[in-house]
Formats: C-alpha cells, sequence, structure tokens
C-alpha cells in the first residue's frame, strides 16, 4: 500500500483525476473524518478533500474534552446529555487510546447568578449519573462539603463557597480523534488528501451534481474530481461551499461563535483536576480550568464572530475576561498577560436558527414546573429511602419520554446538528459537537446509502459503534495493560520510559508502526541534535500522517505548539531541518515554512498583545 504521505500526496491527487468515486467528502475536520472513516468501512469508494491541513479548522480549536454535557443540565437539557454521555461511551469504545476519564470538581458559591444550589447539583448529577450508566465506583458522582472542595483545590476562592460536587469527564485529543478516523479511512480504501480546496461543482443535464472542482493549495493547478454524491461538512464553512453550488438559495445556515483558550505553567496556577465553575461576573457564563501535560489551561470565552473564517484570533478584550474570572476564583494566581505562553481560538459552528440557545439545538424551554416538582421529590424519595434506584431511574425515563421535545427540527440529526439535502443533489451536515461526530457521520451515511441505493448501488453499513479506528485495537478495559506493552516496546528501542509512554498514550496500538521508523529517527535525532522520541514523531508523521510543515507536527500531530511552545526555541530549526530533507523541500519551501512557523508561534505565544 502507498504510504499516506506527503510524498505520495501526487499518486492520491492522480486518483482522484481519474477515479469516479461513490462520495466526496468537503471538510477534513472530525466530522468529514468521521464521515470517510464510515464510508470506507462500508465499501464505498470515498474521498476527503480539505482545504487546510486534516483538524486546522474547528477540530483542533476545541477545549480538548469529549463532554458528557451536565452544563447542558442547567436547563434540564435531559435529552442532550443522554445523547452526550451515551455518545462518549461510543467514542470511548472505538477510540481507547483518546478519550481518558478526568473527573471534573464544580465548585459552588451563593452569589448571584450562580447555576446551581446545593440541591439543583445533586440532582443534575445524580440524573448525569443515571443517563450514564454509573452506578458506583471511582466514577460515581459525589456531593463534598466546603471542606472537602477545599481539600482537593485549596486555592480556591473561600468567601461564598458553600460545597461542591465531583462528576465524571472524559479529555481528548481533538487533532488526534481527527487523523486518526483519516488513516482508518485511507486504511480502508478512501483517498483522503490535504490541501485541497473546492471552488465549484459541475452538474448533468438535469442540473444534479456531478463533481466538485478543486484547486491544489500546494501549486496553480486546477482540476475536477466525479463523484456520484457530495457531503458538505466544513463546519464554520458551511455557507461558504452552499455558495459554489447554482442551485442553492442564499440563506445562510450559520452562525459561528468564537471560544479562546490560554495556556500557563502549572507554576503559576496548579490545579488537582478539572474545575468548572461560574465566572462570578453573573453573566451565566461558566469557565474550566484544565491540568495538562505540566501546563494548566483554561477557557472558554463564546462571543459572536464574523472575522476571517480560517484565522480567528485571541483578542485583548478575550484574554482579560480570562484572567480576570481565574483570578478572581484563584485570588493567589494573580496572573496577568505575560504568564500566558501558548493560547489558541476555535470557531464553534452553531446553526443560526439555533443560536438562542446556549447549546446550540438545545432544548430552550427546559423541563416544565411540573416535571421538574416531580423529579425533585422522585430524589427526595430517593435520598429518604423511600424509594429504589430502580423505580427511580424507572419513573424518570416515563417522565422524561412525556416531556422530550417535540418541536426539534426534523432534519436534527442530533441536538444542535443539522441534515439537509439541496435541490442539487449536495448533502450538507452542519452544528453538533465532537462528542456527536460519529452519530453525525452515520446519519450522513444513511442518506448517501439511501441515494446510491436509488441509482443501483448497494451497501451493507459498517456498525460504526464498535468499528474501532486506527490506533484503538484494543478494549478500554485493557488500556493500562496495553500502554505498559506499548510503553516496554519503546523503551526496548533505548526510549526513556516517560518518553515511552507519552508515545504509547499518542499513537495506541500504532506504536509498533511508529517504531519501524526509528533507524531512520536515530539518524536525524544524531545528525539534527534533536531527542529521539521527537524525531521518531516527526518520521511517523511525515511518512503515514500527511504532514507537510513544522505547524502540522507541532500542533496537531502532537501538541508542543499548545503545552510546550517554549520548546520549540531548540526543536524548531532541526525539525524544520528534517522536515526539508526527508521531503525533498527546495529552498523556497524551506524558507517558506521557516517563516509561517516563526509567524504561528508568535500568535499562539500572543506576541501581538504583549
Amino acid at each position: 500500500m502507498v504510504k499516506f504521505s506527503h510524498q505520495a500526496r501526487q499518486v492520491y491527487i492522480q486518483r482522484l483525476k481519474e477515479e469516479t468515486f461513490d462520495v466526496v467528502i468537503i471538510g477534513g475536520g472530525i466530522t468529514g473524518a468521521g464521515i470517510a472513516m464510515q464510508a470506507a468501512a462500508s465499501g464505498m469508494k470515498a474521498a476527503l478533500i480539505e482545504m487546510q491541513d486534516f483538524a486546522e479548522g474547528t477540530s483542533s480549536r476545541s477545549t480538548k474534552l469529549v463532554h458528557g454535557g451536565i452544563r447542558y443540565l442547567k436547563q434540564f437539557d435531559v435529552e442532550v446529555v443522554a445523547e452526550t454521555v451515551s455518545e462518549r461511551a461510543v467514542v470511548q469504545h472505538i477510540a481507547p487510546h483518546i478519550p481518558k476519564p478526568d473527573p471534573m470538581l464544580l465548585p459552588l458559591y451563593d452569589e448571584p447568578g450562580a447555576s446551581y444550589s446545593i440541591f439543583e447539583l445533586e440532582v443534575a448529577m445524580d440524573l448525569y449519573d443515571s443517563l450514564a450508566n454509573i452506578t458506583d465506583g471511582p466514577y460515581a458522582n459525589k456531593m463534598l462539603t466546603t471542606e472537602e472542595v477545599l481539600q482537593r483545590q485549596p486555592n480556591l476562592l473561600q468567601d461564598k463557597l458553600i460545597g461542591g460536587g465531583s462528576y465524571l469527564d472524559f479529555n481528548n485529543n481533538d487533532s488526534r480523534l481527527v487523523i486518526e478516523n483519516i488513516k482508518q479511512a485511507q486504511t480502508d480504501g478512501a483517498v483522503p488528501v490535504n490541501r485541497l480546496k473546492a471552488i465549484g461543482f459541475t452538474y448533468n443535464e438535469d442540473k444534479q451534481l456531478t463533481g466538485v472542482t478543486v484547486e491544489d493549495m500546494l501549486g496553480d493547478e486546477q482540476f475536477s474530481i466525479e463523484t456520484k454524491l457530495i457531503v458538505n461538512a466544513t463546519g464554520p464553512w458551511v455557507d461558504t461551499v452552499r455558495e459554489l453550488d447554482t442551485k442553492v438559495e442564499d440563506v445562510p445556515m450559520m452562525r459561528p461563535t468564537k471560544g479562546v483558550h490560554l495556556v500557563i505553567d502549572r507554576d503559576k496556577l496548579s490545579v488537582s483536576q478539572p474545575v468548572y465553575f461560574d465566572s462570578g461576573d453573573n453573566d451565566k457564563r461558566m469557565i474550566f480550568v484544565l491540568p495538562r501535560f505540566g501546563k494548566t489551561y483554561f477557557g472558554t470565552t463564546d462571543t459572536d464572530y464574523e472575522g476571517e473564517l480560517a484565522k480567528p484570533k485571541v483578542d485583548r478584550a478575550d484574554v482579560d475576561y480570562l484572567i480576570k474570572a481565574v483570578n478572581h476564583r484563584f485570588p493567589d494566581a494573580n496572573l496577568t498577560l505575560a504568564d500566558i505562553e501558548s493560547s489558541w481560538a476555535g470557531l464553534r459552528p452553531l446553526i443560526l436558527s439555533h443560536a438562542s440557545s446556549d447549546y446550540n439545538g438545545g432544548n430552550k424551554q427546559g423541563l416544565s414546573d411540573e416535571v421538574f416538582k416531580q423529579l425533585v421529590t422522585l430524589f427526595d424519595d430517593y435520598r429518604d429511602d423511600k424509594v429504589s434506584r430502580l423505580t427511580v431511574e424507572k419513573e424518570m425515563k416515563e417522565l422524561l419520554d412525556s416531556s422530550s421535545n417535540s418541536e426539534a427540527s426534523p432534519s436534527s440529526v442530533s441536538r444542535g446538528s443539522e441534515l439537509l439535502v439541496d435541490d442539487s443533489g449536495l448533502i450538507t451536515i452542519a452544528g453538533g459537537k465532537i462528542t456527536d461526530y460519529r452519530k453525525m457521520a452515520e446519519a450522513v451515511m444513511q442518506e448517501v446509502n439511501t441515494q446510491l441505493s436509488d441509482r443501483g448501488k448497494i451497501f451493507s453499513l459498517v456498525d460504526s459503534a464498535n468499528y474501532k479506528i486506527s490506533g484503538g485495537q484494543f478494549a478500554v478495559e485493557e488500556y493500562d495493560q496495553v500502554m505498559l506493552n506499548l510503553t516496554k516496546l519503546a523503551m526496548d528501542k533505548g526510549i526513556t520510559e516517560e518518553a515511552s509512554h507519552q508515545l504509547a498514550t499518542l499513537y495506541g496500538t500504532n506504536l509498533p508502526q511508529v517504531l519501524e521508523g526509528f533507524s531512520s529517527a536515530a539518524r536525524y535525532a544524531d545528525k539534527y541534535e534533536v531527542p529521539i522520541e521527537v524525531a521518531v514523531s516527526l518520521v511517523y508523521a511525515l511518512d503515514y500522517e500527511m504532514t507537510y510543515t513544522a505547524i502540522d507536527f507541532f500542533l496537531r500531530r502532537t501538541n508542543y505548539m499548545l503545552f510546550d511552545i517554549k520548546a520549540l526555541d531548540q526543536l524548531a530549526e532541526p525539525t524544520l531541518l528534517i522536515i526539508k530533507e526527508h521531503l525533498d523541500l527546495s529552498d523556497e519551501e524551506y524558507e517558506t515554512q521557516v517563516q509561517l512557523l516563526k509567524q504561528e508561534i508568535d500568535e499562539h505565544s500572543l506576541a501581538y498583545l504583549k
């Protein structure tokens, strides 16, 4: 099989020019990646094109969580939470090396605008655990006294602190989830190519789509890809792609909002576990503060965005808002702009018609007063040992079923996402969030399969809830043992235990293939004086993850740009030289990459604000 590398990119482009596909997916974020994976696994002839690098848009700029969505219980939007915790479990099942359990601490304050009282949080967390089928054990929710909250997190603001709770959530490596889905799609026969931009469509005499015209962003070439069906899975760019279709009325679907995250060293602010709290500004917003890789990061903002979709930037107002909120909750932190090591800004692809809800597409009305009171009584009875847990779950399900929102859009795939088919045949999937990606892709595949069946092509869709993605070929309950075994494999090559463990958790069951490049990596490590674990990752990224630039590597194939940006002082130049040698780049291409990397480092470190 041809390697999935930048060097082999022209081979894939030639296939796009010469072959006719069942489906072409536009958009190499998490939704497009999931669609391509399911299409290829179902035996369809599938292609995926992305105008930037894979995951370069929204899908590498999230809060890095696979949410259970407890915040939607603020409005008792139970359907969203039920759907989300179910999908969270599925994502962990099919990609066990990526999302990992990471319980969240939620401190409560007696202040105006508080999202929860103690009682409301207890009801919400019990409901949350019930929906997630968590009955006991280390991940069951726990109500905490003020003293217990401060034992876990002694640097929290004590004034007006009245207690809190701890509940299960999952951390995530968003860009790795994308690339592993794409690699699985490629393994199963799909043709994914980055840096190919859709610029138009071709039609037959009935004005039905027959292909997509693309521009190679690494050259001046334009060509068309023939296909039976086209899926628009471009996130914030959904309207931009639909505008290319002459049959689409100019009706915008999207209302993107910007979310910002800031990274500091753990010495500036240390948290023992992820913490989630009201901003303290009585603005109905909640802030995450999370530990990761020896750093602490926090976010997010949520502001309407009308700028350039490809390059949302962190503004001073974003920084001031987040620093104020964090300094308020952690009075000894005294954070300033100078403490920010790295940052990122991303766009949420909110649907315009859903924009009035905190969660786009969420149940804006919440529960009726009557149903809410019945739920409260039910939990009171349970707490007083008057009814069993089984009774609570049965009656709660009946109550929630009876109160479910009957006005959801008929095109809704998951709450906050929509699937529509335009007159030309263009299939668009819009909205949603990372946790929902597989379910959204599954709905697209059902539409694609129906249309292909009407044309006489019959496929049996893959059971995507049980189809492992690249790197995840093991069971969740085997995680610790698999990581131990993989760590030992890397240590046997002379890599330190810590670095070996990091490689194991990054690549999962792909690590043996990663280590196949060890001899080349060792030569580069010696020649350019870089740590062997960096060289090993880089060689693999270049050979099997269609990596082209140092930014691809530092920001999306690994997390150096976000969580170890200072390491780039030593790693940037040798990494650029290795890429130049390995990909045989011209001096001009190399110099372009040097300048682009410098700009990216300046942007993430907020040099333009400092």
